[in-house]
């Protein structure tokens, strides 16, 4: 007898009456309506009280006496501060409905849309020629300081959420009509889920009890479909779950013509196989409701941003780089006979092979095109101004070429040439999922290296870590996160074994 056989057995007598159940229902109060709008209304109006607030007051705390004129444009660019920051938290989802309890994901989804709402300012500023009438100290003053006020209102507002969650506030009263397998383990997920705002009243179902599943999930069995119309007519539930197959098509119609009249919300449950990719999102296509089981990383406006700040970094920093990169070429070609540079095969996004540029470290009859061994310790090779060049990573300087032509990253997961191995096995043998990590354009720097994880994969379990990684810096990539791995790639280099 398989699993599923197993669960359509005894449906055991609920511990309590039918009488007692009941009184449990009538003592649950139904949700104010509106409240969980309300308060998501609210967090809106703080965050912008707050972001105002502060410009005032470090303009009252900084700034000298302002004519009119100068009022205005301070004015106008609080106004612009405040609508594009309000537009741009709806776009980069500040305000979804996981992230008002998180206070993880709020900060950075929320200093993002600072961080892009002051580079905005700076832009338009510097367009209309109107930068030199604002006082750089209270520039500088809202950016820090609106920041850290945003982020204690967010705080505070996440707190007092959380406690009307705990109070049940926010829950809405919720009956699952179908006590078998797919009910009982929708009631699971719905248990087990504390970001849910639901209080399951119980199971409903029209067969008789032999039937029906036993569980132990603390879930009574309250009654057939009648019973539940009679505690819909009284109010005492706000929302029913059909959780019954999906191939039960007649059975299915029946119940929902019949609930179809109450005013309650209905909805179905996700059918036996749905369960296995329960985190996954679903929208509609047109009115046809489908999952989304992989979405593509850093799309939508991140992908612009990202882009936006590959260019401004990728631009800057090689201009700043120029002086240095001339030093380093004199002295490669002192140092030995050969090009400068060195291009080679490298895997990048969406598996494609790209030529990725570097100085020159090893010696030029030596520099490997096809099966390309990775480096090591005291390697004959590398030439005396290529260990030092590798290990300060200045080699890799070079490919910020690679960024300006849209080929790489400033941040990202480090390419890897494809014929490199960890031990005696290729990089996908040793991981099934390792072609993920190119679903990003690969980077200079990433959070792997930062990490420590730079250098030679002799082994599978480096690799296999330096993965974990890059798989994470890809599904949590924010514009912080970057900045925060281009802060920590110096010191990285100071304690770095790559050879």
């Amino acid at each position: 007898m398989n699993e599923s056989t197993k669960i359509i057995k005894d449906f055991a007598e609920p511990a309590q009456t039918l009488e007692t159940v009941r009184e449990e229902i009538q003592s649950r109060s139904a949700p104010m309506p509106g409240i969980f709008e309300l308060t998501a209304f609210i967090l809106r109006v703080a965050e912008i009280l707050a972001l105002v607030g502060s410009a005032i007051v470090f303009a009252e705390l900084i700034v000298d006496r302002l004519s009119l004129v100068r009022l205005q444009y301070y004015t106008n660019a609080v106004i612009i501060a405040a609508v594009f920051y309000a537009g741009l938290a709806e776009v980069t989802g500040v305000y979804d409905v996981d992230v008002r309890f998180s206070l993880r994901k709020a900060w950075g989804r929320l200093l993002t849309a600072w961080l892009a709402t002051f580079m905005f300012l700076m832009t338009l500023g510097f367009l209309f020629k109107v930068s030199e009438e604002f006082s750089r100290g209270w520039v500088v003053a809202w950016f820090f300081g609106g920041a850290i006020v945003v982020c204690s209102a967010r705080a505070a507002t996440t707190l007092w959420l959380r406690r009307l969650k705990r109070r049940g506030v926010f829950n809405q009263r919720v009956a699952i009509f179908g006590a078998n397998i797919q009910g009982i383990r929708f009631a699971k997920y719905v248990q087990g889920n504390e970001k849910l705002t639901i209080d399951l009243v119980g199971f409903f179902d029209d067969r008789p009890v032999a039937r029906l599943e036993s569980n132990s999930l603390n879930v009574p069995l309250v009654g057939n479909l009648d019973r539940l119309m009679d505690c819909i007519r009284a109010a005492e539930i706000d929302q029913v779950v059909i959780a019954l197959p999906w191939s039960a098509e007649k059975r299915l119609q029946d119940v929902v013509s019949a609930l179809a009249v109450s005013p309650v919300q209905i909805r179905l449950a996700p059918d036996l196989a749905s369960f296995a990719f329960a985190q996954r999102p679903v929208v509609l296509l047109g009115d046809l409701p489908v999952m989304t089981l992989f979405e593509r990383p850093i799309s939508g406006f991140d992908q612009l941003l990202k882009k936006a700040e590959d260019m401004v970094l990728g631009v800057m920093l090689t201009l700043l780089a120029v002086p240095l990169m001339a030093i380093i070429a004199i002295a490669i070609r002192v140092d030995s006979p050969g090009p400068v540079f060195f291009r080679q095969p490298r895997e990048g996004w969406n598996n494609k092979t790209f030529r990725i540029w570097k100085f020159r470290t090893m010696r030029h009859d030596q520099c490997e095109q096809a099966e390309i061994r990775q480096a090591t310790r005291n390697d004959p090779r590398v030439t005396r101004v290529g260990a030092i060049l590798r290990k300060t990573s200045l080699d890799e300087l070079p490919q910020l070429l690679n960024v300006i032509q849209g080929e790489m990253s400033v941040v990202g997961p480090r390419p890897h040439a494809p014929s490199t191995r960890a031990g005696s096995k290729s990089f996908a043998e040793v991981v099934s999922t390792y072609a993920a990590r190119h679903n990003v354009k690969p980077g200079i720097t990433g959070w792997a290296q930062v990490c420590g994880w730079r250098g030679e994969t002799d082994t599978e379990e480096k690799l296999v870590k330096r993965l974990e990684h890059d798989l994470y810096y890809i599904e949590n990539w924010t514009l912080l996160f970057d900045l925060y791995v281009l802060v920590r790639t110096g010191p990285a280099l100071l304690t770095s074994k790559a050879y």
